[in-house]
């Protein structure tokens, strides 16, 4: 089966939609929206999934990057959603994605602003995530529980700690990404080779009960997509094309520090907020030697804009929560980046920081709708709206199958490639590295032309912002961009001539 996207790939398959009729048509490319469409394709049905703009444009792309078991919503006595985001953590682990998905080492340091009854009750919750994961039937090995470090160990894994006070630090384990935005792209590319037609630059104008009047972004033409149910995965635009739907989105603000500014970080941090009971800014050390630091989780009123914008308060805050526990003080100068993303939260009462992330999913007139959520949870959301969707429409469908089945990647590595390769793309890193070879040319943060030449034939990629900013990262900080730009565009040139 085909898994490669592509420009050719596109024409061909803009035109078949244009002239028949699926039984699903999707709206949004974001991890639910591809999610859906792998659903739907596993389960033999015929699939349109379209986006207005790329693969992992929106909230998608803008995470903390980590799988997580669902501690924080434990905490607050919602049982059910902290199970479903173990159980779905456990999934992309063993089955799905280990590729991407692998475990990471977090620690929280005990200083003396964490009293001696906090620290046991974040403990009993780490405890409690841990049987969590049993239930889930994690294996330990996949996921080491959780322990307590003396000063010296913790210093060990995190040696910009400051000295004074600390008494030592508790150890966790979670998922992380190494890309959330590879991660969609994955799940759309096995929709792909399942047979779904993956669609970019695709706009959709209006839903109806029997399709989507849409746009082609780069030609202007508009066209109609004819199917038996729509399935809107839009995320926090989702009202824009289904006015029952009512959102409150919450601005999630990360800061990227220079390479070597916190020097020696093995582990990820969970550093307290002060004045909070069960909220922690997590700071993430990169591959790339770079280190996220976030996260925010602030209401935002009004349109919702395409990228979000970090406001100078979101760094300001952000440094000072993380300095409180830094022996050296990370400065102003140090924040190389930052990115924001929207969570698709349901509007309720209250700060959006206690809103649930529960997903939900609503249907009318041959339109399912689905919202809310996490990254984390991403498969069940999808699921769930395709069994609304076979039920809305009456199609004759098979079972959710993707609890089994592996994305692009997920197979053995090859032997005799570069580690970082083999890291990054998994079963595929032996056919990159063919390319890697003929176009060795490093673009940024050790990356070569012959990977950006591996995304414009296999992975979707149209144009520079595809590149630099979602088939890699080195758009999140703007020098690094300026530099990549000139072989970027090489790399776009020389495939439009071939």
């Amino acid at each position: 089966m085909d898994s490669s996207l592509n420009a050719a790939r596109r024409s061909r398959e803009l035109r078949g939609v244009a002239e028949e009729r699926v039984d699903v048509l999707v709206v949004g490319l974001g991890a639910t929206g591809a999610g859906a469409a792998l659903d739907a394709a596993t389960r033999g049905l015929s699939v349109a999934a379209i986006d207005a703009h790329d693969l992992a444009f929106g909230t998608s792309r803008w995470s903390s990057k980590m799988v997580h078991g669902g501690l924080r919503y434990l905490a607050k006595g919602q049982v059910g959603v902290a199970y479903e985001s173990a159980a779905e953590r456990g999934i992309l682990l063993r089955r799905t994605a280990p590729h991407l998905v692998r475990a990471h080492p977090y620690v929280l340091p005990l200083t003396p602003e964490v009293s001696r009854r906090q620290a046991a009750l974040v403990m009993t919750g780490y405890r409690l995530g841990d049987g969590l994961r049993a239930a889930a039937r994690t294996p330990r090995r996949l996921l080491p529980g959780p322990t307590r470090l003396n000063a010296a160990r913790a210093h060990t894994l995190a040696p910009v700690l400051r000295a004074d006070g600390l008494r030592g630090a508790l150890l966790s384990w979670d998922g992380r990404l190494l890309d959330d935005a590879r991660l969609v792209v994955a799940i759309a590319r096995t929709a792909a080779a399942h047979g779904a037609r993956v669609l970019t630059r695709c706009r959709a104008l209006r839903l109806t009960g029997h399709g989507a009047e849409v746009r082609d972004e780069l030609t202007g033409e508009e066209f109609t997509i004819r199917a038996r149910v729509v399935i809107n995965a839009a995320g926090v635009w989702a009202g824009t094309l289904d006015p029952q739907v009512r959102l409150r989105p919450s601005r999630g603000s990360h800061l990227v520090l220079e390479p070597g500014t916190l020097p020696g970080l093995i582990a990820g941090l969970h550093v307290p907020i002060p004045g909070e009971s069960n909220r922690f800014a997590l700071v993430l050390p990169q591959p790339d030697g770079r280190i996220y630091v976030g996260l925010t989780d602030e209401p935002v009123d009004g349109p919702v804009p395409d990228v979000p914008e970090v406001p100078e308060e979101d760094v300001r805050t952000l440094l000072e929560v993380l300095n409180g526990v830094l022996e050296v003080p990370v400065t102003r100068e140090a924040v190389a980046g930052s990115y924001a993303g929207l969570r698709p939260l349901l509007a309720a009462g209250g700060r959006t920081a206690d809103l649930s992330r529960e997903h939900a999913v609503f249907s009318q007139d041959g339109v399912v709708t689905v919202v809310g959520g996490k990254l984390t949870t991403y498969r069940r959301m999808a699921e769930d709206a395709v069994d609304r969707a076979v039920s809305q429409g009456k199609l004759r469908a098979r079972r959710c199958r993707t609890r089994r089945v592996p994305l692009v990647g997920a197979g053995s590595r090859p032997q005799g490639v570069p580690a970082r390769l083999a890291e990054r793309y998994g079963s595929e890193a032996e056919s990159v590295h063919e390319l890697v070879k003929e176009h060795p040319e490093e673009v940024g943060l050790g990356l070569t032309k012959g990977e950006l030449l591996w995304s414009v034939l296999h992975e979707g990629a149209l144009d520079e912002g595809d590149l630099l900013d979602r088939r890699t990262r080195i758009g999140l900080v703007e020098r690094d961009r300026d530099r990549a730009l000139p072989a970027t565009r090489d790399v776009l040139d020389r495939f439009s001539r071939a």
